[in-house]
């Protein structure tokens, strides 16, 4: 089974307390299932009696996690009880228990995965469902492009695999990862920028796991737009809710807070600790369309540490986060490019 990479989690995690604090989706329903020690010890239950592996309540339980991974991030040991629920997802897929509704939208991502190229440059912008839902991202990006004199391409469109691997559906993800990567491949660019971090993980991290070459560059759009080394007018006080991709996943990237320093931003922090994800499931990526009430309590979680929500300047790093943010809360939110073209 998949699992069975992840034992040392299944052994250790079914028994600790220490980050209970950090699940995001246990916060907000209260419930002990919600946390990594129960989910641990449910699969531990599956290794025992592989009966179990279809137990409904189990498996809604699994696809209930907001896979931010912080509690592996700041775990002493660094126990992946992330990557141990994602693959007893994938052993779930590969069983034929997946419910309906996880089947449901598997399908529809499936059917998502093309793209359309705009252009031709060296740079190729992707715009991915939540960068063109927000509305605003992508006109903030092309500002700070105009204002650099660099031209570039777009390409748009659906799944690009991410998705898909986070319900389990691995070889779908890995047939999709390689089709996009083909796609951008025979753009000819040689760089690929993304709002998305959810994007920045697939092609950063999960194409090495699939076997995937990229060949191109690939950069989060903080980490393009530091590069350009623009001159910026003060962006004044804010605060900066982390990225589950770019924190939690990639060692904590450090480009999205020096781009916010060279723009000379007050950074204050937010709400009781430096650990929790502010992100409203970010990690989980489609959570909303497995159950959104629990986003809907996420965003409201985060409003609720906010110092002044009438006036504080809230800045994220992923539009799926902004645009959540703006569904269920009165939440003054930009993302990192709307900053930066704001204080060009």
């Amino acid at each position: 089974m998949n699992i069975d990479k992840y034992n040392d989690a299944v052994k250790n995690c079914r028994f600790c307390f220490m980050c209970r604090h950090l699940s995001a989706v246990g916060n907000v329903t209260f419930t002990e299932a919600d946390t990594p020690r129960v989910r641990a010890s449910m699969i531990y239950g599956v290794t025992m009696h592989p009966e179990k592996i279809t137990d409904q309540d189990f498996i809604d339980t699994l696809y209930r996690s907001d896979l931010s991974r912080c509690c592996c991030y700041h775990c002493v040991n660094h126990y992946d009880e992330n990557s141990l629920n994602i693959a007893m997802r994938t052993d779930i897929v590969e069983k034929g228990a997946a419910p309906d509704y996880v089947k449901a939208i598997a399908a529809k991502l499936q059917e998502s995965s093309s793209w359309e190229i705009s252009g031709k440059a060296d740079v190729l912008y992707f715009t991915d469902r939540y960068t063109l839902a927000s509305e605003t991202v992508a006109p903030a990006f092309d500002a700070v492009m105009k204002k650099a004199g660099i031209a570039y391409a777009t390409v748009k469109g659906g799944c690009i695999g991410r998705a898909l691997k986070v319900l389990g559906f691995a070889a779908e993800a890995k047939a999709a990862a390689a089709k996009f990567v083909e796609t951008v491949s025979a753009a000819g660019a040689k760089m690929l920028v993304v709002s998305n971090p959810a994007a920045y993980e697939l092609l950063k991290n999960d194409c090495k796991e699939f076997g995937i070459d990229v060949p191109f560059a690939v950069m989060h759009t903080s980490e393009y737009i530091l590069s350009l080394k623009l001159n910026f007018k003060a962006a004044g006080k804010l605060y900066y809710l982390e990225s589950d991709y770019l924190k939690n996943y990639n060692d904590n990237l450090a480009f999205p807070r020096e781009l916010l320093a060279a723009m000379g931003a007050d950074i204050q922090p937010f709400g009781t600790n430096n650990e929790e994800s502010y992100t409203c499931g970010e990690g989980a990526v489609v959570l909303p369309e497995i159950n959104e009430s629990i986003v809907k309590k996420l965003a409201e979680y985060i409003a609720d540490r906010a110092d002044d929500p009438a006036n504080d300047l809230i800045v994220v790093a992923s539009p799926y986060t902004k645009v959540w943010l703006n569904k269920y809360t009165a939440l003054n939110v930009m993302t990192l490019e709307e900053v930066a073209a704001k204080a060009l």
